[in-house]
């Protein structure tokens, strides 16, 4: 389950890029300005915004250490802030004066990488804040860049398509035409993987581009033969250019943002799709995940950045077992229980409900006539409403204490489905999400991405009839 907890709306223009650290959030825009946020409750830092850039932001990272904050501009600089106190540090010029559209930290936060417009690559060197070495890309814009967790070698991508490994004196290791239209994001996971002979160490990558697809690599590091970038499989899930993909902390999802407005969540194991999510308005530009926390960040063109909270996937004794990340509903409080009136659409209730006090017990214990009598709804059917969004609230909650069969997960949302539908593909999935997934033009089936051969929607009643006896089963 992925649940929307906040909309992030400071910015007064496209947001290009959003970061993590341990304990803070930092964004940047168009606007020329990078924000800084605590994850503790996801208000502002007194420091923010940083006002140091003279043309739009494009990129900002925060270094392993979380001492450092960079972040790069049409401005043809990379600045760098102390973390703590947002106090400018440097100003990097790029040699070229080229617009600088990314930066990437080393994992040791010894270097800071910087790539531009006109194709050049710098490698800073944090400590002394000065050039350390540069090269240059066949052709393009430089406009994406992934270190691997080892810190031994990065990847950068650029417009025309290619994907390049650099070791970290900046030599070129390979090169690799990876979009035909052009690359536009890549990452790598924090998770390197052997072959269990110790000969090879795997890396995992993922790029996405103008040509609307995710991709997925190997980088493979062998003592003899050096480097070899490995394609694994392409992911189909979205109808327009993807603008970001990111790994989460374990390796084990990716998320991508694209122009269909859309952001997908996949697992990276079988490319299947977990969640899709579609509540910005514009293009989807960035996406990250929380290093530490099972937080989600999503900025758009339409000048909001919103936070996710996700369920955690853990590997337990060779199986994939989901552990529930998110704080029991009778334990919610009062903000918790906004956020969900806020995620279902009924954000018209906050006032009412944290006038009235309530948190996650008192919503579970809500019924008709309290809504009525007590809160004071007049109108029928909003009273109606609300209580139907607590009576699935309170289905969810029963059907959570213990494990759900998998069968009665809808593949695309990974809930309990409440109204099966076959598709042509053969699989089943929750009616709602099967919908939003042809009405965003994708005809491929979301487990197989082959296309389908008919959009017919079958209710599968038999399913729908399991699942009510297992529910009865549940109270």
């Amino acid at each position: 389950m992925v649940t929307l907890i906040r909309t992030l709306a400071d910015h007064s223009d496209d947001v290009n890029y959003c970061a993590f650290s341990s304990s803070c959030l930092a964004t940047c825009s168009l606007d020329k300005t990078v924000r800084v946020y605590s994850l503790k409750d996801l208000t502002e830092l007194p420091y923010s915004p940083l006002k140091g850039h003279t043309y739009a932001v494009h990129c900002c990272c925060f270094s392993p250490s979380g001492h450092f904050l960079a972040s790069c501009s049409t401005d043809g600089t990379s600045v760098v802030w102390d973390a703590g106190d947002g106090q400018m540090l440097a100003v990097l010029e790029q040699p070229s004066s080229s617009p600088v559209r990314v930066c990437r930290f080393s994992p040791d936060s010894t270097c800071l990488v910087s790539g531009a417009a006109d194709g050049s690559v710098v490698l800073w060197n944090v400590q002394s804040l000065k050039l350390y070495r540069s090269g240059n890309v066949k052709d393009g814009s430089l406009v994406a860049c992934a270190f691997a967790p080892s810190g031994n070698f990065f990847v950068t991508g650029s417009s025309c398509g290619d994907l390049t490994v650099w070791d970290d004196k900046m030599r070129c290791l390979c090169n690799e035409k990876a979009h035909d239209l052009g690359v536009t994001c890549c990452d790598i996971s924090s998770q390197p993987v052997s072959d269990g002979g110790h000969e090879f160490t795997y890396f995992q990558m993922a790029s996405c581009g103008q040509d609307n697809q995710i991709k997925l690599w190997l980088i493979l590091l062998a003592d003899s033969s050096g480097v070899e970038l490995k394609y694994k499989c392409t992911l189909n899930g979205h109808s327009a250019p993807v603008l970001a993909c990111a790994f989460s902390n374990d390796g084990q999802m990716l998320v991508s943002g694209s122009v269909d407005k859309c952001v997908i969540i996949h697992e990276t194991s079988t490319g299947n799709t977990l969640h899709m999510l579609s509540q910005h308005t514009r293009y989807v530009t960035t996406c990250a995940f929380a290093p530490c926390s099972p937080l989600l960040a999503t900025g758009s063109m339409d000048k909001t950045v919103n936070i996710w909270q996700f369920d955690l996937k853990q590997a337990s004794a060779g199986n994939a077992v989901e552990k529930e990340s998110k704080v029991a509903v009778e334990d919610w409080s009062e903000d918790d229980v906004s956020a969900w009136l806020c995620a279902q659409g009924l954000a018209d209730f906050i006032g009412l409900f944290k006038r009235n006090n309530i948190d996650g017990k008192e919503l579970l214990n809500l019924t008709k006539e309290s809504l009525a009598d007590e809160l004071k709804i007049e109108s029928l059917g909003l009273r109606n409403k609300v209580f139907q969004k607590i009576e699935a609230l309170r289905m969810d909650t029963r059907a959570a204490s213990v494990p759900v069969p998998d069968e009665f997960l809808c593949p695309i949302t990974r809930e309990l489905m409440k109204d099966p539908v076959i598709a042509a593909d053969g699989y089943s999935y929750e009616r709602e999400a099967m919908e939003n997934w042809i009405t965003n033009k994708r005809r491929s089936s979301p487990m197989t991405n082959l296309p389908l051969p008919s959009l017919m929607l079958t209710p599968n009643r038999t399913l729908k009839m399991a699942i009510s006896r297992w529910l009865e089963t549940q109270k």
